[in-house]
This record gives C-alpha cells, structure tokens and sequence, in this order.
C-alpha cells in the first residue's frame, strides 16, 4: 500500500463519491416529493372538491391536481387531512383488535353457546344486587329483536323474550345437556367457533402478507417500490374522505336542510363539524334499524356486519363525547364561574369567541382536560386513603382490569348517557363549590382583592417573554418536579379523614383500619365461601373479558360497621366536606396571589404584573416555608447536637451550591444571552440609524433558556469534555459535590470562553478601531457588525474543521478500498512454543 494516494485514484474516488451522493441526493428528493408533496396535495384538493357541492369541481379535479396556485397552503392542510385519515385508520384497526380480544356484546351473536352456559354474564347492565334470576329455555334476552333492541339501546334484561326466540334457539337447547357431560370440550369448541366468526375476512388472501419495515413502506432503502405504497396511501385517503367524511356529512347536511335548522346551525360558528355528527348518529339509528331486520330476516352474516359498524360508530361517538364534549363543557363551566374573578362578563366571551372561534373552543377544552386530569389525580389519592369501597361510584382508574374501550363496546348507550350526566353533575357542582362560591365571598369580604391583573399588556419595563421564561423554566419545575407536594396533600387528606371519621364515629367507613366485632365477621366470611364455590371458571380469553367488564360485586370491597344513624352521620360527611372543599379554595385563591403580590410589590413598586406570576412566587414560597418546617420536624426529635451538624453540614453545602449557583445559573446565562443579543438579535431587529438599548433581566432570561437547549444538545451529542465534565456533576450529586473540580473544569472554561467571545470583539470596536483614526460612521458600523462577523468566523471554522474531519474518513476509505485485501485479526500476545529438552523429557 502506498504511503500517499495517486492524483488519479483520489479524483477517481471523490467523483464516485459525489456521484452516489448526487444519485442519495435524488432519490430521497422523490421520496420527500412524494410523501410530503404528492400524498398531502391529493389529499387536500380531493378533500375540497368533494366538499365544494358542485359537478364542475369534479370535472376540473385533473386540473386542480396539477395547479401551482397555494402549493404550501394546501400542503400544510393535506398533511392534516393524511393525519385524520391515518388516525381513524388505527383508530378501526386497534379497534378491532379489542373486539377480538374482549369478546363481541352479547346482542351481537346471539347464537353463541357460550350465552346459554353462562346466562348470568349476559346481564352487564344490572349490578349483583339486583340481578335477575337465570332465564328459561330460551336464553333470556340473548336473541329475537326484543334482545337486539334492548342489547343496543340499553333494555337488556327487561324485555320479554319473544315467541320465535325459542324457534330460534331450539338447535341450541341441545348443547347445555352435551355441555353437562363434557363441558370443557364444548365450551372449548365453542370459543374456536367464536373465535372463527371474528376472524372472518371477505376477502380470502392467497399469500402472506411479506415483512414491511418502515425503511421499505418510505422508501429510505433505496429502492422504488414505495411509489406502489404511495398510490394506496392516496387511494386509501380518498376511500376514508368518501366513507368517513363525506357520506357522514352530506346525510346531516340533507336532514338539517329537511328539518330547516340551517340558521340555528349557523349560529354555532362549527356547523360542518356538527352537521357530520348528526349524520354520523343518524347512521347509528339506521345500523340499529337494520341490524335488527337482518335479525328477523335470519341474515346471519349481515346481521353481524351490520352490528360491527354499528360498534365502530358507537366508539366513535362515545370517544368524541369522553375526549371531546367533557372537558369543553367543563372549560366553559369553569369560564362561566370565574368570570368575576377576571372582571369579565358572558358578553366578552362571546364576542371572543366569536372573533376567534377555534382558539377559545380549544382554550377551553384545555382548561377542561387539566382539570379533569387534576380531579381524576386526586381521585386517586383519595383512594389510596380511604376504605375500598367509599367510592363505589367513581370508576378506579389504577384498576389494571379496568378498560374504557370494552366498556364503550359491550355496556348500552343509556348506561353511558347516565354516566355522562352524573359526571357533569359531579364535576359541575365541584366547580360551584370551590371556584363560583369563593368568589362571591371574596367580592364581599375582600372588595378590593379582585379582580385579578390578567392583561396580556403590561406597563413594566420587564418584557412578558422574560416572565414567562422565567416561570416555565425555573418556577414550575422546581414545584412539579418535587414529590414533597403529594405527600404532603396525602396526609393532609388522611389527618381531615381520622378528624372527621371521630368526630361522627365514622372510622370504620372511612378508613377501614378499625377492627370489626365478631358478629360482623363470621356472617361475612360464611358468605363468601358460597361465593367462592358458585364462581364459574373462565371459558376462554373473550369470556374472561367479558367477565371482567361485568362483575358481580364491587372490586376491592372491605367490610364494615354501621353505627346508629348511618345515613344522618354520612348527610354530615358531606356537609364537612363541602366545607373543607370551599374553605381550602378561598384559602388557595387568596393566600399565594396576596403573598406574590407583597413580594413583587418590594421589587416592581406599584406596577401592576400578571397575576400568574404574583401566584407563582406566591407558591414557591409557600412551598419553600413548608418545606423547611417540614425538615424542622423532622429533625426535632434528634437533639440540638444532631440538628446542629445538621445545619452545619446542610450549611455548607448551601453555601458551595449558591456560589455554583451563582456562576452556572447567573453569570453563565447572562453572558450567553448577551452574545446571542449581539450577535443574533441586535442586527436583525436594530437598524444602524438607532441605538440599541440592553434589558440585562431579558438577556439572562433568554441565556437560560438558550443554556438549556445547549445542556440538552450537549447530552445528547458526542463525547467531549463538556458532557464528560457535565456527567462527572451529575454521577458526584449534591452531597459530595467537589468544589474546586466544578470550579475549575466547569465554571472557568465556560466563563472565560464566553468572556473572550464578548471582550474581543469589543476590544477591536472601541479601542483598534478608533486609534486608526476611520470615521465615525465607520466605527458605529465596525461595531455593529464585528459580533456576526465573529460569529460567522467561528461558524465558517468548524465548518471547515468537520470537512477537514471528512475528507480525511474519506481519504482513508479510498485507499482501502483501492489496495487493502482484506484484515485479519492477528494474536501478538500468543504463548511461545515449549523448548524441545522439555518435550523429550516427557517423551522418556
């Protein structure tokens, strides 16, 4: 191999080179043009003409196709449009997968066995307590329309079973007897039949399907097959606009034109959105009707495909009234109620939302989400607290049998419509306790606390975007980040519960920790062991689901004692409740914000700031007191030797983490964002004609924020000495936190690398420049552009060191590629041979 590579052979390797990355270069050019042009283009100029009611837009479509009018426009929407349709695609997919594995409802196949062996699941709907006796000969509200009608809009159980559901039912009369003899084989044949009939497929495959990576399906292996995929991701658009929105949309659209509604409709700003809703529940209403003559007409296959779509668009609706409707109602009931908390009226609201109609819809759907997010937590704290079994009537959700999915599947609409209205009601009188209540007192109590300063203008010199850099990287992290808080609230929550469980006698109720008297617990353990001995065995993976989506009894439910006045003492639970609900609301409303807004007084004067951070600051003190005399307590019990040491210690160590602190948190972001100001910000936004002035609070606002993307950039980057120093910091930990190293390897290359970045330039602004006697027009122009011109240099710099970096990788992959045969892997470390006197020896 020659020391150096030949003219030739280099120029030869590089012309390869940058003719395979010419032909990566093109290829992966069509695959963008395609995926991120073509399929979203179509998409969306479909989509349009579909939707704009008129013949010519069909005439024209191959037209349109091809127009160069609003390409990013349409773009930017088609790759919406692809989304929705790909959602809904998995959305239909996994949906199915759920059906499979949950077992269809029982009015779906009524013909199954498995329902006359098992007739105490087929009443989902009734709870244990109430339960119905098993049903005759017959199955009880398995078949016939009287059982198709009350499987799908909730009556399962209190039809009459018709007179043709015995006719129906007579091949399947026999199966119990045979099930009697041999009951494992029957029922195993039986969920295989089962399991047939969900796996059917009208179309029969002849091959299986070949493994498809993403790599292949995109097109980045370099091959051509996927401009095949491309064709079936527009076709497959087109089927699920024509199917899903189209056909959905245009039936509405005919019924509110037949029911002459247009006006009122208009009314709500999103017609085309409800307008597709009602058709879709019109569509529900016609699958049910059809369902059920495909019952009567003994149309086995149609009746269950029918019953399927009508599944799929009963998740749907179901879906968009969980995720959608709720916590929209519940933004506009929380917005309602506050409204003189902000000094705003129902007029103001309105004329929002009328101005921008999407953004306060999903404003409020937001509030809404977070504050049943919020509900739902504290939920689960109380259940970690209480007795199981308190709340029998709120669906636990770190239940692992719990599955939202199969109860929208197999529990009828009616139980759902009264879920949804016990929530509203549960939710709506929580929002009247703690927010409407509150605010009507302080009004009248405090009449010059409110309202609260919410403009998004402010007369400080401190820019907004500082503040709220300032919040979301520094004040809620340290409050969402500490799980101090939970704990905290949690024993909050059991100290009102041991209070309020002694108060009205209540501790076995409530908490359950009270030992009961041995009346109470040999009738509870003599029940049990019958219901223990009359559970039935799980028939299989659908049977086991539906079993677990209709249980017998509460899940997790622990006995205990009823004292005299059971339901007198449980009005007054409530009523303590509702008071600690309404007291800990004024509390939280009044003492953070007043707290903030003395604390921000001391700094801003009397400038009015945004009550979001009067709050903040207020929380974060309140937090900090807390938590140090939390650690007070903690340490009282140890002595005033221990607790000492302890001050000590946690003395210096608050004394090295300040000084860190002050270094890595206050003069590091403060001279990263003066030289992103300089460099970036001051020429793009300050012409030369005008004096630039400096807001030293934004720029270190702004530092941190840019010092963060850097640390993330860094970490995930390649190894070099600031990530190895960073990790070597964060492997040592607050504890053994080594001063002079941080100091030293961290704190001082930063300093002085920044510090050198901002004096240097400076130095030849206002002391070279000016000594070589040039104007002052030239120096004002040396000065405001000499930091990007640093900038660039530096740019320009490692931009040449990483090609520099390249084209040597290159070099050494030309070369052996032109004369290296092959590597072999050789041991230099081998044993030497044994000497042959030895070798003789043992031969003697």
């Amino acid at each position: 191999m020659p020391k150096r590579l030949p003219v030739r052979d280099l120029i030869g390797g590089l012309l390869k080179s940058v003719g395979r990355g010419v032909q990566y270069w093109l290829h992966y050019t069509l695959v963008a043009v395609a995926w991120l042009g073509v399929v979203p283009l179509t998409a969306c100029r479909i989509y349009r003409c579909l939707f704009t009611g008129s013949v010519s837009s069909l005439l024209t479509l191959p037209l349109d196709m091809l127009s160069t009018e609003n390409l990013v426009t349409d773009c930017f929407q088609g790759c919406f449009v692809v989304a929705c349709t790909l959602c809904a695609f998995i959305s239909l997919v996994w949906l199915r997968e759920q059906i499979l594995h949950g077992g269809d409802p029982d009015w779906l196949d009524p013909d199954n066995p498995l329902h006359f062996l098992h007739p105490q699941q087929n009443a989902g709907a009734v709870p244990a307590a109430a339960a119905p006796q098993p049903a005759a000969a017959g199955g009880g509200g398995g078949g016939g329309m009287a059982g198709i009608i009350g499987g799908v809009l909730g009556n399962r159980g209190n039809q009459a079973a018709p007179a043709n559901q015995e006719e129906e039912a007579a091949d399947l009369n026999e199966q119990p007897a045979a099930a009697a003899e041999n009951p494992e084989e029957e029922v195993e044949g039986a969920v295989n039949n089962g399991a047939q009939d969900d796996n059917w497929n009208p179309i029969e495959w002849d091959r299986a399907a070949e493994e498809l990576t993403w790599e292949k399906l995109l097109g980045l292996d370099g091959s051509l097959v996927f401009l095949e995929h491309v064709f079936w991701v527009v076709s497959l658009n087109t089927l699920f606009i024509l199917v899903f929105a189209f056909c959905p949309y245009h039936i509405g659209h005919f019924t509110i034109v037949g029911l002459k509604a247009e006006s009122l409709l208009s009314l709500t700003q999103f017609d085309g959105l409800i307008t597709t809703l009602i058709g879709y529940f019109l569509i529900a209403i016609s699958l049910v009707v059809l369902h059920c003559v495909a019952t009567l007409a003994r149309f086995r296959r149609s009746r269950r495909i029918l019953g399927l779509c009508y599944v799929v668009v009963k998740v749907s609706l179901l879906v968009v009234v969980e995720i959608g409707l709720f916590p929209l109602v519940c933004g506009w009931w929380l917005d309602v109620c506050s409204l003189s908390l902000f000094d705003a009226s129902l007029k103001d609201r309105v004329s929002s939302f009328r101005l921008a109609p999407s953004t306060s819809m999903f404003i409020h759907w937001l509030v809404g989400m977070v504050y049943v997010f919020y509900f739902a937590s504290f939920i689960l704290l109380l259940r970690e607290v209480l007795r199981p079994g308190v709340l029998w009537f709120l669906r636990n959700m770190n239940d692992p049998d719990f599955n939202p999915i199969q109860e929208m599947i197999h529990l009828p609409m009616l139980r759902h419509m009264r879920r949804f209205l016990a929530s509203m009601v549960i939710f709506g009188s929580t929002v009247l306790l703690m927010l409407w209540l509150p605010v009507k007192v302080m009004q009248w109590a405090l009449p010059g606390f409110l309202p609260y300063h919410v403009l998004l203008s402010s007369d400080a010199p401190v820019s907004e975007l500082s503040l709220e850099l300032l919040l979301l990287q520094v004040v809620l992290p340290a409050l969402l980040e500490q799980g101090h808080t939970r704990t905290w609230l949690k024993n909050l929550v059991r100290g009102w519960c041991v209070a309020v469980a002694w108060l009205l006698d209540l501790r076995s109720y409530l908490l359950g920790d009270v030992p009961l008297p041995d009346q109470l617990q040999q009738p509870a353990a003599e029940e049990e062991e019958p219901a223990a001995a009359a559970e039935p065995e799980p028939q299989g993976l659908g049977e086991a689901h539906q079993a677990m989506m209709q249980p017998g009894g509460p899940v997790g439910f622990q006995p205990y004692a009823r004292p005299l006045y059971f339901s007198i003492r449980l009005l007054l639970l409530l009523a303590f409740m509702g008071v600690t609900l309404f007291a800990s609301s004024l509390i939280s409303l009044i003492l953070p914000v007043s707290l903030g807004r003395q604390m921000m007084g001391l700094w801003m004067g009397d400038i009015k700031v945004h009550e979001l951070y009067t709050a903040a600051c207020g929380l974060y003190t309140c937090w900090v007191t807390l938590r140090a005399a939390t650690v007070i307590c903690n340490w009282a019990p140890q002595g005033s030797a221990a607790i000492i040491s302890r001050i000590k210690e946690w003395g210096s160590l608050g004394l090295k983490a300040v000084l860190i602190a002050t270094v890595l948190i206050g003069l590091v972001p403060l001279l990263l964002g003066l030289l992103v100001e300089l460099s970036i910000v001051m020429p793009i936004t300050v012409p030369l004609d005008q004096t630039p002035i400096f807001y030293i609070w934004q720029d270190w606002a702004l530092g941190v924020l840019h010092a963060k993307i850097i640390c993330a950039l860094t970490m995930m980057g390649p190894q070099w000495w600031l990530k190895r120093v960073i990790e070597q910091i964060y492997n040592q930990g607050l504890r053994n936190l080594n001063l002079w190293s941080v100091l030293t390897q961290l704190c001082v290359p930063l300093v002085g690398c920044l510090g050198f970045w901002l004096a240097a330039p400076y130095v030849i602004a206002k002391g070279i420049v000016p000594a070589l006697g040039v104007s002052m027009e030239m120096q004002n122009l040396v000065w405001r552009r000499i930091y990007p011109l640093h900038l660039t240099c530096i740019l320009f710099a490692a931009f040449i060191t990483f090609q520099a970096h390249q084209f040597k990788r290159l070099y050494e992959h030309i070369k052996n590629d032109k004369y290296l045969v092959g590597q072999q892997l050789v041991n230099y470390n081998h044993a030497p041979p044994p000497p042959p006197q030895e070798e003789a020896t043992d031969a003697n």
